[in-house]
């Protein structure tokens, strides 16, 4: 099962690296390989939220996610979504943004390609800061099966019956970023902010919908074939709007390691081709996830997920006036998830050794 879930992602390294190779010499092989590695570690509690989406899917739709969601992961955002970022927010035509892109020396009014994309960071973080932040909020003042930091979490919960409560902290966050950390920038980074929160709530409120039905249309589904009819198409409304969440989501976490991506190298080809890389280990690593159960096994795992998705969204937001650097967002992720899976493994060994001393008692009762 390992190799043929992360089977395209060896065969897009190997052809990946052997065309950089060639193309740009043993320093554009470097350079790829470094930006492969800056996604994955940047993006690797990516996949572990994304398992938890991907895993409500059927196997149709999981293999949609490995092929045309690979397709817009790469192209879409690595390529197409910066160009038409720097379009948009400087102002600039088509053409001059890919004559910008192509050629990094070039500049409009006085700026390279890579500058005018620094200067839609405030943009960029906004909208990818409250969108993550409305994950985590949603998740923290939900319910959940599991508990790993109870004295925060079960008192959240509480607090979670609130409507609409994690909408108005998101507002709120908002519009002390735009205060705090916009300067010159308010009005756009409230826009984008805004932006951020409505898609969440649209792709996120349409994918709920279709799944609060689920269950009637199963029932509706198995009368219908009966009959010979089918509404495999309803149920598939569900999984699409799921698919568009996951895109968005994989978007807002892709944001730091674009504009990141343009300390190391300022070839957006070499950018799209490293960074693409990383992206394929991240959907098939979401996958394995899923068919591997790995989060059944180890249930704390989503916590740490969230906990590191809370923590890109500040870094994001903060972001907007202060530099921090990819790697202090890498290793935060990797310290949450590496605490969450630690955590796990202790629950499970504690488990295994109640189960082990109840199964020994009756047999020490019955001796007796």
């Amino acid at each position: 099962m390992f190799l043929r879930t992360f089977g395209w992602s060896f065969a897009t390294t190997i052809a990946g690296l052997v065309a950089a190779g060639l193309i740009w010499g043993a320093q554009g092989f470097g350079v790829v390989l470094i930006l492969a590695i800056l996604e994955i570690s940047l993006s690797f509690d990516n996949a572990v939220v994304n398992a938890t989406v991907l895993k409500r899917m059927n196997p149709f739709w999981q293999k949609i996610f490995l092929t045309v969601g690979v397709l817009i992961a790469v192209f879409g955002m690595r390529l197409l979504f910066p160009l038409a970022v720097v379009g948009l927010t400087a102002h600039i035509g088509p053409s001059t943004v890919i004559d910008l892109a192509l050629h990094s020396d070039h500049t409009y009014n006085g700026l390279t390609y890579a500058q005018h994309l620094e200067a839609a960071n405030p943009a960029i973080a906004a909208f990818g800061g409250i969108f993550l932040l409305m994950i985590f909020l949603d998740f923290i003042f939900g319910d959940k099966d599991y508990n790993w930091l109870r004295w925060i979490e079960r008192p959240l919960e509480k607090i979670g019956k609130l409507e609409a409560l994690s909408s108005v902290i998101a507002l709120v966050s908002l519009a002390l970023a735009a205060r705090f950390f916009a300067g010159a920038h308010a009005e756009t980074v409230l826009l984008a902010g805004l932006l951020g929160l409505a898609t969440y709530l649209a792709v996120n409120g349409l994918s709920g919908v279709f799944e609060s039905t689920l269950e009637e249309e199963e029932a509706e589904e198995e009368e219908a074939e009966k009959s010979g009819k089918s509404i495999v198409q309803v149920a598939g409304k569900a999984a699409f709007f799921l698919f568009l969440y996951l895109e968005v989501l994989d978007a807002s976490f892709s944001f730091d390691g674009v504009v990141g991506a343009f300390a190391i190298s300022n070839d957006i080809f070499q950018i799209t081709l490293g960074l693409g890389i990383g992206a394929m280990y991240i959907r098939s690593l979401t996958v394995f996830l899923v068919r591997k159960g790995t989060l059944d096994d180890y249930v704390y795992l989503e916590h740490g997920a969230h906990y590191a998705i809370g923590a890109l969204a500040a870094i994001l937001l903060i972001s907007i006036e202060y530099k921090i650097p990819e790697i202090v967002t890498g290793l935060i992720g990797v310290a949450f998830i590496g605490a969450a899976l630690g955590s796990s493994m202790l629950r499970n060994r504690r488990e295994t050794a109640l189960e082990d001393e109840s199964e020994r008692e009756p047999a020490v009762a019955g001796k007796n």
